[in-house]
């Protein structure tokens, strides 16, 4: 077989191979011998990962210094937003709209961030109320269009219809498609593999969810 791929080829090939972990995609292409094309699709989905979490990560910074501007440039005007959480603590959505700080404010710093393609995972905690949260954010050509939000809800995420996934390792912070969710006791029987867990609320004391990305 040769070892180059036409543009058509490659692309059906990139469209067809995105959910597989790196280490299948290398084994599929020592296989296929097309080692160097699928090199340069990994470093692709890579850049994909990280410019998604970029993305996610200047509209914490933006929402840290209420720069109203920057959010809708980040942020769509059509965003789908769920929430999951006392009402009392939907912080986020007062940001994004802009209403005007009160005395219950809250500071969203993210304490670790993944992403799995389109979707961005970010969890923090403010040990100090005993208030965990975790967003599920949709980045879609530069622009969130979608985020869930959870709080003092412990989250699992799964991959539907494929037992691996290309994801970016997890990143810790030193400083303190469309998606469904469901109860977490369903997660086995529907044979969905949990490719992430929040870590920063105790499931034994909160409620659990399982997202199905």
């Amino acid at each position: 077989m040769s070892s180059e791929l036409s543009g058509v080829d490659l692309c059906q090939f990139s469209s067809s191979l995105y959910w597989l972990s790196l280490f299948e995609l290398q084994e599929v292409g020592e296989e296929n011998g097309v080692d160097e094309a699928v090199k340069e699709l990994v470093e692709t989905l890579e850049e994909s990962d990280s410019s998604n979490q970029g993305v996610v990560l200047a509209l914490y910074d933006a929402l840290s210094s209420r720069d109203v501007d920057k959010v809708h440039q980040i942020v769509s005007p059509d965003l789908d937003w769920w929430f999951h959480g006392p009402p009392s603590h939907q912080y986020l959505m007062r940001l994004l709209t802009g209403a005007p700080p009160s005395k219950d404010t809250f500071r969203f710093v993210p304490q670790s961030i993944a992403s799995f393609g389109p979707t961005v995972l970010v969890e923090g905690c403010d040990h100090g109320r005993s208030i965990s949260w975790v967003h599920a954010w949709t980045v879609t050509h530069g622009i969130i269009t979608q985020v869930r939000e959870y709080f003092n809800t412990s989250l699992t995420v799964t991959r539907l219809g494929n037992s691996s996934s290309t994801r970016s390792s997890p990143s810790k912070f030193a400083s303190p498609s469309s998606s469904s969710s469901s109860s977490a006791s369903e997660i086995t029987s529907y044979h969905c593999p949990s490719v992430w867990e929040s870590s920063v609320s105790d499931p034994k004391s909160v409620p659990g969810l399982v997202l199905a990305i």
